[in-house]
């Protein structure tokens, strides 16, 4: 491994004292809100029960960040808790009902995406735990088809054959139960209904806590959204990307390629513009009258195309990522073109349209930036780019700094093509009054704990790593409802042997310049604020090690890599400048670190078969193996 010793001993910037103090302000916050709202063992302070198909992504989503946080260099203990709150959380909500075999036994996937993140980050913190690998290769297959007790897939048609589904197969009725907790939320936040034209129920908004109208709606909502594909369960990509990540077995890569080409094809039969609903015949809108529009998390209901671009953009990334081929985000890509060009100028600004129904298209909104920023993260194109600042007033652009999430990712693609140089220390500072403000609700939150709602606890999370992420990886936040980490750069702790920023090492990636899809280069500042202990720390290019490090260029000297890790030492007190450039996408992903490898090797825990054991048979001490009938008898 090549290795670089930092040795200018300058001022530090203001940008790397504020960093460390945001993660040494999260090392003690995480334990404020477990002190508040769960019992010693992790399991949530709340209601002995809980009805429906919803909840157990809300509980995930008030922990996810734990794992991603020691990833990047929180405190040790969050290694821990993180392990303790994903456990917790899932023997709580199988005692509920909601999840069997520690996955949710059904409901739909921009859901699964927002619980699974937790489970995608704790490969992060922890790569190639024996119950991770194996939960990675379980969760798969019940999409890939390879699991009996699982009917999700139809592999002749390619399709996930309900937009309900899970560990339990597709669910190709609902139930009143299952929508129990979900009526009072579509009563009182003003959804549309699904439909115009359901029967006895005029719309455009409805009273779905009425039973006798609820009814009316499950009835049509069974009828026309409950069987079939939707573009949302794209999102299943990255559970069996994920699986190909730890396991490398090319039968999860071919299924993400396969899924994909699918929709591809299904958009082309429709003219361009993908169909949110496909019959189990595989046959366009086959439960809709032959209407592309209309499908559940589709082009109209509950948010319009919103999640749906989520779906295609995620897929796209995971593609290129198992095979480094920029042409994956094409299907993404057609329908953000689709959208400009039916764009309409109100009020002084352009607009493209989120909604289709009967009528043709509507709800007409400025077009967000941040899935742009997705696409043009991987891909480098000026034509992504562009795609970025088609999308609004480049003041709208510099103005979206938000430490939770929303549009602070468009902010980041200025910041790192040379705009608001004081993005750093604002995105910091934001951050830092983002936490104090979640232990201020914490420390006043008088509420009773058996009448809240699920989300109660997702905003109250004082863990917030999005501009961690920013700053030191140098990429986007992941795509909330299911995208990976899709970082350019990882760090491990040498010394420590884990991975995240050494204690006192503050990072930075800036001046991003991409060539292409298969070159670009970055500078990379690294400060060690210690005046007395000597760092030692491991450079990884790419979140799952798909690049290689090229040159690295300190001063006036460049020197040659070539290969994923770099070594870099920080005396005391020093800092150090690099201009890295990367070879892209020109390794297999895994969750292969300097510190583990796959290659290690992982043995799988397989459950008794009742056909080879009968009751009567011996088996081998030392092996596990049957003993034949004359051992049997020795024995």
């Amino acid at each position: 491994m090549n290795t670089v010793t930092a040795t200018q001993r300058t001022t530090p910037p203001t940008w790397a004292f504020l960093q460390q103090h945001l993660i040494k302000a999260m090392n003690e916050a995480g334990h404020l809100f477990l002190d508040k709202y769960t019992r010693e063992d992790g399991t949530l302070l709340w209601r002995e029960h809980w009805p429906g198909m919803d909840g157990s992504d809300d509980a995930y989503e008030s922990f996810y960040t734990f794992p991603l946080f020691y990833a990047l260099g929180g405190a040790e203990d969050y290694r821990y808790l993180a392990r303790k709150q994903w456990e917790a959380m899932t023997w709580q909500f199988t005692e509920y009902g909601q999840l069997h075999r520690e996955f949710d036994a059904y409901y739909d996937w921009m859901h699964h995406g927002e619980s699974s993140l937790y489970f995608y980050f704790l490969a992060l913190s922890e790569p190639y735990t024996l119950r991770d690998y194996q939960r990675s290769v379980r969760f798969a297959d019940f999409y890939t088809g390879e699991d009996p007790e699982v009917d999700n897939y139809d592999p002749k048609l390619r399709l996930i054959k309900s937009p309900i589904n899970g560990s339990r197969g597709a669910q190709l009725q609902m139930t009143a139960e299952d929508w129990s907790t979900h009526r009072w939320v579509l009563g009182h936040h003003i959804f549309p209904l699904p439909y115009e034209d359901i029967p006895g129920v005029p719309g455009p908004v409805a009273d779905w806590e009425d039973d006798l109208v609820f009814e009316k709606i499950l009835a049509v909502l069974n009828q026309r959204m409950a069987k079939g594909d939707v573009p949302i369960n794209l999102l299943a990509t990255t559970l069996v990307t994920h699986a190909y990540l730890y396991t490398g077995q090319d039968k999860y890569k071919n299924w993400v390629l396969d899924y994909l080409a699918a929709w591809q094809e299904r958009t082309d039969q429709n003219k361009g513009i993908v169909p949110d609903n496909i019959g189990l015949s595989g046959q366009i809108g086959e439960y809709m009258d032959g209407k592309w529009w209309g499908g559940y998390y589709g082009w109209r209901w509950p948010h319009g195309g919103n999640v749906l671009l989520e779906a295609l953009t995620v897929a796209g990334q995971n593609a290129m990522l198992l095979t480094g081929d920029d042409q994956m985000l094409n299907l993404a890509r057609s329908q953000f073109d689709h959208l400009w060009e039916l764009r309409q100028k109100i009020d002084d600004e352009w607009r493209v349209p989120y909604r289709h129904n009967d009528t043709g298209w509507n709800d007409y909104r400025p077009m967000s930036p941040e899935l742009p920023v997705q696409l043009w993260h991987l891909s480098g194109s000026s034509a992504d780019a562009d795609r970025i600042l088609r999308t609004g007033d480049p003041n709208r652009l510099n103005s979206t700094f938000s430490a939770r999430g929303g549009n602070s990712d468009a902010g980041w693609f200025r910041f790192v093509n040379g705009h608001s140089p004081d993005y750093p220390e604002h995105i910091l500072h934001t951050s830092y009054h983002t936490v104090a403000q979640a232990l201020d609700e914490i420390r006043k939150d008088e509420t009773d704990p058996k009448k809240v709602y699920i989300q109660h606890w997702i905003d109250k999370n004082p863990v917030i790593c999005n501009a961690l992420v920013q700053l030191t990886t140098g990429s986007p936040n992941p795509i909330y409802h299911g995208g990976l980490l899709l970082a350019r750069l990882r760090y491990f702790d040498a010394e420590q042997k884990r991975p995240g920023l050494p204690s006192d090492i503050s990072a930075l990636i800036d001046q991003i310049q991409v060539k292409n899809s298969k070159q670009e280069s970055f500078r990379l500042q690294l400060v060690n604020l210690s005046p007395i202990h000597y760092r030692k720390m491991y450079l990884q290019a790419g979140a799952f090690g798909q690049h290689n490090f090229d040159q690295i260029t300190v001063g006036q000297t460049t020197d040659s890599v070539d290969g994923k890790w770099l070594e870099v030492r920080l005396p005391p007190a020093t800092s150090i400048e690099m201009r890295i450039s990367l070879a892209r996408f020109v390794n297999d992903p895994s969750y292969d670190t300097p510190l583990k490898s796959r290659n290690e090797g992982q043995p799988m825990i397989k459950p008794r078969d009742p056909d080879i054991n009968p009751g009567n048979i011996s088996f081998s001490w030392e092996t596990g193996h049957p003993i034949n009938e004359e051992e049997n008898e020795n024995s």
